[in-house]
């Protein structure tokens, strides 16, 4: 391990600037959190594993010069540790760390930290301000606590796959991790709340998000239709289960989705396509009728949008009103010109992955906004520069890496 960077500097006009989080998750749910978190402001230092760091950092390719661009993709403004708690000298230095901490969060399976004396029973006492978040995959209690979780497993588990994909196909995972990033996204939610009530109290408490219970959370309104009538809602493809047309059509150049929310919108989108008699038809008067009838409306769309090009009927729609938009790839979306207006795709220089881009910051606050300040750290970037904060002088640093603890 070398060091090669000092400590980061924490300043800054973020919501959560001065906020000291201590960071003991790998993977997707956890960093997403504590990315969340650090991106507004909060210092967050990163403990992993000695030699080998956040299981991602091997997870590619791709690489950007031997980096993983998984693990780039969700560990900027954070700081790097390496410990091994396991080794008395290692837990020494986390206790230390814990003492410093207003947030720790964890995403190991239930009851492994407990079993470490680091749960938040074991802490709270000496720590009673201390927020203590662990993202689990089922949560901490319950007939299926010690299950461990991972983000296929619970789309599947959590009914998404259910309703996505063809409907006469395989259930489809989404393209993205959703129930590890939105598991993350409720855990900064959390720890927020719980933060509110420190604020007015000076208490800590315990943060516990499940990753199966955050998918649920997801499923609203089509969890909506099977408490109302008993039956689980099927796969629809593209479709939309209550509100046609709203669902992707093919035009003669490439695919492109149109959302026809009102009756109103869809006279109008009829008369944009040179359909009017649709819009005039009894059958599609209502929503309700569109939804009657549309294994008869539907293909009259198609047909008519098959014939030209999806610029043209994007353009075209837009300018009467009628949200769509086109089907895009990802490197078409991340050139997309509004994205830059509103500093979604940053660029920065890595100490060993060189220039790369991340995604900016999505919630934008007026006076104390958020930012991207520093790439994502190296494996130990930070632990000698740490160690010293802590009060460690070089001896005793040099008997921490002779110990193999960190």
């Amino acid at each position: 391990m070398t060091d090669t960077a000092s400590t980061t500097d924490p300043s800054t006009d973020g919501p959560l600037a001065g906020l000291r989080v201590l960071d003991l998750t790998r993977v997707l749910s956890g960093p997403y959190c504590t990315m969340m978190l650090a991106d507004m402001g909060a210092r967050v230092i990163k403990v992993e594993q000695r030699g080998r760091g956040d299981d991602t950092r091997g997870w590619g390719p791709p690489f950007q010069n031997g980096e993983s661009a998984y693990f780039l993709s969700v560990n900027r403004n954070k700081e790097s540790v390496t410990l091994d708690f396991k080794k008395p000298e290692g837990r020494a230095v986390l206790d230390a760390l814990i003492g410093r901490a207003d947030v720790l969060v964890e995403n190991f399976r239930p009851g492994a930290l407990a079993r470490q004396g680091l749960g938040y029973d074991d802490l709270s006492e000496a720590h009673p301000g201390l927020v203590y978040c662990s993202v689990s995959g089922f949560g901490q209690t319950g007939p299926r606590r010690s299950e461990p979780g991972y983000d296929a497993v619970q789309q599947a588990e959590g009914g998404l796959m259910s309703i996505t994909g063809p409907a006469d196909g395989t259930p489809y995972r989404l393209g993205v991790a959703i129930a590890d990033i939105v598991s993350g996204m409720f855990a900064a939610y959390g720890v927020a709340m719980a933060l509110l009530v420190h604020a007015r109290t000076g208490r800590g408490q315990f943060v516990d998000v499940a990753m199966l219970d955050s998918v649920a959370a997801l499923l609203t309104y089509q969890a909506g239709i099977c408490f109302a009538t008993g039956q689980a809602p099927p796969r629809l493809g593209n479709r939309h289960p209550t509100i046609v047309p709203y669902e992707t059509f093919a035009a003669a150049d490439g695919d492109m989705v149109v959302a026809v929310g009102n009756d109103a919108l869809f006279r109008r989108f009829c008369e944009v396509i040179d359909t009017p008699a649709l819009g005039e038809d009894a059958r599609f008067a209502t929503n309700s009728g569109r939804i009657e009838h549309q294994e008869t409306l539907r293909p009259l769309i198609a047909d008519r949008l098959r014939t030209r090009p999806r610029q043209q009927w994007v353009e075209t729609l837009k300018q009467a009103g009628v949200p769509c938009g086109a089907v895009r790839d990802l490197a078409q979306v991340l050139s997309d010109p509004q994205l830059a207006a509103r500093m979604m795709v940053l660029g920065m220089t890595h100490a060993t992955a060189g220039p790369m881009q991340v995604l900016g910051v999505p919630v934008k606050l007026g006076d104390t906004a958020g930012s991207v300040r520093t790439p994502p750290p190296t494996l130990g970037q930070h632990t000698h520069a740490v160690l010293r904060e802590l009060g460690y002088d070089a001896d005793q640093i040099a008997a921490l890496e002779q110990a193999e603890a960190i």
